[in-house]
């Protein structure tokens, strides 16, 4: 079974907002082992969006439109529709009674704009809206199904969920399954994790895949299968294959991030940690807070950005930051050392740098960080040169503050 998106919005095509709805679909639609075909964004244009319509038709057995769905003169897909499929749009009691409730649930009069909301291409299935005024809509033609769904990403979730997929389980046998899983993989590069799996990448089924992100490597692991047992199982030897050549590097799956791995490491050795910031100003802090029952094992954390505070608050001597400057390794290893000892953590981290974009120089130039790490006395410091304006360069220092800490912290043996 093949499947077809059409997402409306100028909105989304002027960048004003982020297409989350498209990133729901495309799962649930995996999850289903319905192929997508392809996705498309339309400005709101009764004429280009019919035209995008007409184009899924002989194409894909599956299409669906989202949003344009209200009541206001841009709100054209349902005339998009009836246009594409050429069919008249009249008033539909059922969608009429849909819309009605709202108002009355609500207490509110009822606007005459909204009747736009009850027109729907004549012969349409009525997708019921519990929690907006916008119902959804269900046209089945030349064995394709075209299914209107609101913009609004609850209303849309919660209308596929109750009555797109238990229409779709009943009218369209499940042919397959399609599901993945995520390795994610730390310190090493795109090209040198490619060169160790190489020959696993022109796999057929299932397929591995590499993504980028910041400082990470993914590597998307894809089966299609009759069953989702089969599917799981596929996945898992290739996964296997995967571990023995990068699993000193992969930190986690799926939706797990660093700072969990980190986390759970800190947790898993009870072990605890503060944390110094300047150039990142709390950034670390705020990622490692981000993790549900970091109390167990966060401190403190502090932000000295004036050299004043870094000696008053953490001991950095003025000798230090007079021949050194703030930004240097000499620096960051007293800003470890200084929050772990004022904390009485097990572990201290320093960070201090350049973010600017300003303030740089021929020997320090902008993007320089040094990152120290205090684990009870031991410090090791490191240099990193970033690249990019300045909130980049604070998300590498703190994406490889972390990357520093998990390294450590997996090395530790169980009893520390």
């Amino acid at each position: 079974m093949k499947a077809y998106l059409i997402f409306t919005g100028t909105e989304l095509l002027l960048g004003q907002i982020v297409n989350t709805n498209a990133q729901y679909l495309a799962r649930q639609l995996a999850d289903r082992g319905i192929d997508l075909f392809t996705q498309v964004t339309v400005g709101d244009n009764r004429k280009r969006i019919a035209e995008a319509i007409a184009a899924a038709r002989g194409k894909a057995d599956l299409v669906i439109i989202n949003g344009g769905l209200g009541p206001t003169e841009d709100d054209v897909t349902r005339e998009a529709l009836a246009d594409a499929l050429g069919l008249e749009l009249v008033e539909n009691p059922e969608a009429l009674e849909i819309v009605k409730r709202f108002f009355e649930l609500r207490g509110l009069p009822f606007a005459a704009a909204n009747m736009k909301q009850a027109l729907a291409p004549a012969g349409a299935r009525v997708l019921d809206n519990r929690v907006g005024t916008a119902p959804g809509l269900m046209v089945e033609q030349e064995g394709s199904v075209y299914v209107l769904l609101p913009g609004p990403p609850r209303e849309m979730e919660i209308m596929f969920t109750e009555q797109v997929i238990p229409y779709l389980k009943a009218n369209k046998p499940l042919e397959a399954v399609i599901k993945s899983r995520v390795l994610k993989v730390i310190g090493l590069g795109e090209p040198l994790v490619e060169e160790k799996v190489r020959d696993l990448i022109a796999s057929a089924n299932p397929t591995l895949a590499p993504t980028v992100k910041m400082g990470e490597v993914h590597l998307r692991i894809t089966a299609k299968a009759e069953n989702s047992e089969l599917a799981c199982r596929m996945i898992a030897q290739l996964e296997r294959q995967v571990r023995e050549r990068l699993g000193e590097y992969i930190f986690g799956v799926d939706e797990e991030t660093l700072e969990q791995a980190v986390g759970g490491l800190l947790s898993a050795h009870k072990l605890t940690i503060a944390t110094a910031e300047s150039c990142t100003g709390g950034l670390l802090a705020h990622r490692l807070t981000n993790v549900p029952g970091s109390s167990n094992y966060f401190q403190l954390g502090a932000v000295t950005y004036a050299n004043r505070f870094k000696n008053r608050l953490l001991g950095v001597g003025l000798k230090t930051l007079s021949a050194y400057g703030a930004v240097s390794p000499n620096t960051a290893r007293e800003m470890a050392k200084g929050i772990r000892e004022y904390a009485h953590t097990d572990l201290g981290v320093g960070i201090t740098g350049i973010a600017g974009p300003g303030g740089g120089s021929a020997e320090k130039p902008v993007g320089l960080v040094y990152l120290a790490v205090d684990f009870r006395g031991e410090i090791t410091v490191h240099r990193e040169q970033f690249l990019g304006d300045r909130q980049t360069v604070k998300a590498r220092a703190v994406h490889t503050a972390l990357m520093l800490l998990w390294q450590k912290l997996k090395s530790l043996e169980p009893d520390n």
